[in-house]
């Protein structure tokens, strides 16, 4: 329990509103607010989306893909989680330098050794201490979940693996790259993997692995499917699919954080 409990950190933010309808959903209205947690010079930035109505009472993390925490795809995923009543913080995984598509992919690999696993985990923490922090002092005391896409969907792993139920409830992982799986064994609240059978990045051979170690984790795989296809469907039979990804995620996150708490 001892990653959970720190002193508040300080929130710098400047808020705004939106409103609309995602799907066939009638979105109820969400409050986007940028954030700091931390110190402003050395905290982590984050993104925060709250319902305004209907709101459950229940924090999300979510970590982003290379692209990082103020990407488009990501952050209109963001939205519609908090659309379903949710509290959806999107930290900055990668202190204000994402990957970009106009970089020479020759300069990938040393662009992801520029960000060492303890400072992404360091943030990821942090900022999941902030909510804990954030819903005690509401007198709420529910566990967060955790979701994660491609890089982020990795780290998801490692995050459940490491916490092992003190700070998170349940967790979903979007095709995730650089698993390490011999750290699943640790993970103690449910997990859902979901992936696509054409996904090179995201074997379904190891996370069929994953899942027979540990039987708090299930799969869930789309044929045909590659990746990003869940947060950057480029089909109508990719929307489709993203669509019920989107649903079995709603009710795997239903299950582990509100009816079993």
């Amino acid at each position: 329990m001892g990653m959970c409990k720190s002193n508040k950190f300080k929130l710098y933010c400047s808020q705004v509103e939106a409103k609309e309808s995602v799907g066939d959903e009638a979105c109820e209205l969400v409050n986007g607010t940028e954030l700091t947690i931390g110190d402003e010079e050395n905290g982590t930035r984050a993104l925060l989306f709250s319902a305004v109505k209907n709101n459950n009472g229940t924090g999300i993390l979510l970590l982003s893909d290379i692209f990082g925490f103020e990407d488009s795809s990501t952050k209109d995923f963001a939205y519609r989680v908090a659309c379903n009543g949710y509290n959806v913080l999107v930290p900055d995984l990668f202190n204000g330098d994402p990957w970009t598509k106009d970089r020479p992919k020759a300069l990938f690999e040393e662009w992801v050794a520029n960000h060492k696993p303890e400072n992404i985990t360091k943030a990821i923490f942090a900022s999941a201490k902030w909510m804990v922090n954030e819903f005690e002092a509401l007198g709420i005391s529910k566990k967060l979940g955790i979701i994660g896409f491609c890089f982020g969907g990795g780290r998801v792993i490692d995050i459940l693996a490491q916490d092992q139920g003190a700070c998170f409830g349940s967790g979903v992982s979007f095709y995730g790259t650089r698993i390490d799986s011999s750290v699943t064994s640790n993970i103690k609240v449910p997990l859902l993997l979901i992936a696509g059978d054409g996904d090179a990045l995201c074997p379904v051979g190891i996370l069929e692995d994953i899942a027979k170690r540990n039987k708090v984790i299930k799969m869930v795989i789309f044929e045909g499917r590659g990746h990003g296809f869940v947060h950057r469907p480029q089909t109508y039979e990719e929307d489709a699919d993203a669509e019920e990804a989107f649903m079995i995620m709603r009710s795997w996150l239903y299950d582990g954080l509100h009816v079993k708490n």
